[in-house]
């Protein structure tokens, strides 16, 4: 093939497994192979031939695919210190600010920290406005609560 279109092909290679990775958030799987596929793109644009593009892809791959699994592993493990997406909420406590109407057409509403959410009671029963509650888990975009004392 003519190495010109092996300096594409690795361009869009790397293009791909980036926005793979920013599509799978976190799990660090593609990043290295896209870091692979850079460093076999300087290779070819630096005028190189085809195996010396192969050999970085697959050198620069694996020492990147060693240096990120530990901290891909450690993040894992370690859960999310910081609190981030809707799982945080679960077991918060909040206030019921308004009650669903009659019809069943709109949903209450509770305030669980600085947040409003679309709120349903885990057995089905209404909350007034006011009542005292506790995240039981998040339902899409509604906190499903149960009262507390």
């Amino acid at each position: 093939m003519d190495p010109e279109v092996w300096r594409w092909i690795w361009l869009g290679a790397a293009a791909l497994f980036v926005l793979g990775e920013i599509a799978m958030t976190g799990a660090f799987f593609l990043l290295p192979f896209g870091v692979g596929a850079t460093a076999a793109t300087i290779v070819a644009f630096a005028g190189a031939s085809e195996p010396w593009s192969w050999l970085s892809f697959v050198s620069v791959s694996a020492a990147s695919f060693a240096g990120l699994r530990p901290m891909a592993r450690r993040m894992a493990r370690g859960g999310n210190p910081v609190g981030v997406g809707a799982g945080r909420l679960v077991g918060e406590t909040g206030m019921v600010t308004s009650e669903p109407d009659e019809a069943g057409t709109r949903l209450g509403t509770v305030r669980i920290g600085r947040e409003d959410w679309h709120v349903e009671s885990d057995d089905g029963t209404p909350l007034p406005t006011g009542t005292a509650i506790e995240v039981v888990r998040i339902e899409g975009t509604r906190a499903v609560v149960r009262p507390t004392d």
